[in-house]
């Protein structure tokens, strides 16, 4: 079989900088032959201006939002964010789809191979059976009242049950919580114990609010629930920040907690004594979007977190690419390493949906998908 031979001025193979004197090789179906000295490589060398990249893991997104785009202010803070996307996502006049495919084709284009997308139901379906990326579906399943969670359980299995009509090699899916501020204790312990269901994920401590509902019961989010009329009056304070209080139900499990704006010291090393296999997921553009404020990046660098990137929707986000995030993240902390914050945007994120065996790395036999890398990504193959 015929190789493909790839030159850039270096080669980034999902962990670390291998310098410019090497060549990717990899077959004519895109599968990863190997890397191997320039000077072994032999003719048919295509030299590129760039770094050479596996294909980006995008770990959270909402495709299904994708014709939200500007409709939202920023800086709005959390609770209003939340309560202009319920009273605006179906009022839309135009085709969905449409948006979809757009959003779709933007992150094609920008050099993401692999998606864990949040569902809220099926409008993503159809896109997802083409299989041109690889998608992990989260079923988002809500409801804070204890009474209604057998029901919401049951709506979210169904959705559940019509996505993994399609699974295969281009696309899995779980059941997962929406945020802790919006999944009852009974609901929680209805995901916890959903059987065959990894990984999962969650909104985590995305606002301060989330922390002071948890420890005391006041503040943005009861007014959220009564301009929504949500009986939240079972709810009980654990006066504790919001990871302690539900983390438990996810043990022996896999999970990747998303966003992170107001973690602290505390709840990581929190989570750090459970058994379970936490990853964080950060989305920096989605964070200055609605609450103008990053995640203490150093902190969890500094405590040995497994770090994901995502670049959360349309709704709260103006492009769906991972390499804003990264040039977001290198413009607020210059002392991080390009090569680190590349091993999240690739391996790190293959590792946490369970698909490193075929996409994050140049490892042999894998098929990533490759990027080139200047002042922007781009997809080659």
């Amino acid at each position: 079989m015929k190789q493909i031979k790839l030159k850039g001025k270096d080669i980034f193979n999902g962990t670390r900088l291998l310098g410019p004197d090497n060549v990717l090789l990899l077959h004519e179906n895109g599968v990863v032959a190997g890397i191997v000295a320039a000077s072994d490589a032999g003719d048919g060398v295509q030299e590129l201006d760039g770094i050479l990249c596996p294909g980006f893991i995008n770990t959270h997104c909402h495709l299904e939002l994708s014709h939200m785009k500007g409709v939202i202010p920023e800086k709005t803070g959390l609770p209003a964010f939340l309560t202009q996307v319920m009273q605006s996502r179906n009022q839309y006049a135009g085709d969905i789809n449409v948006a979809i495919d757009k959003a779709e084709q933007e992150m094609w284009d920008a050099g993401i191979s692999a998606v864990g997308d949040i569902c809220n139901g099926t409008a993503t379906l159809v896109k997802k059976q083409q299989g041109r990326m690889y998608y992990h579906s989260f079923i988002e399943c809500m409801g804070v009242a204890d009474a209604g969670a057998q029901g919401r359980y049951q709506y979210s299995l169904d959705v559940l049950a019509s996505f993994r009509e399609i699974n295969g090699s281009h696309h899995q899916c779980a059941i997962v919580p929406h945020a802790p501020y919006s999944v009852s204790q009974t609901l929680f312990g209805l995901l916890g114990n959903t059987p065959d269901n990894t990984p999962v994920t969650i909104h985590n401590q995305e606002t301060a609010a989330e922390n002071e509902l948890f420890r005391h019961k006041t503040g943005d989010f009861l007014r959220f629930y009564q301009h929504f009329g949500m009986d939240v009056s079972t709810f009980q304070p654990t006066g504790t920040n919001s990871l302690e209080a539900w983390l438990s139900h996810f043990s022996q499990n896999k999970i990747l907690l998303v966003h992170n704006t107001f973690t602290t010291e505390e709840d990581i090393r929190f989570a750090q004594q459970q058994p379970v296999e936490t990853w964080w997921c950060l989305c920096p553009q989605a964070n200055l979007y609605i609450e103008d404020r990053l995640p203490d990046i150093p902190l969890f660098r500094r405590l040995q977190c497994p770090i994901t990137l995502g670049t959360d929707s349309l709704a709260s986000n103006h492009r769906l690419s991972i390499w804003e995030e990264i040039k977001t993240i290198r413009h607020h902390f210059p002392e991080i390493p390009l090569a680190e914050i590349l091993q999240w945007a690739t391996f790190n994120g293959a590792k946490a949906l369970n698909i490193q065996d075929t996409y994050g790395s140049f490892n042999t036999g894998t098929k990533p998908g490759v990027i080139l890398i200047n002042q922007e990504s781009s997809r080659i193959i």
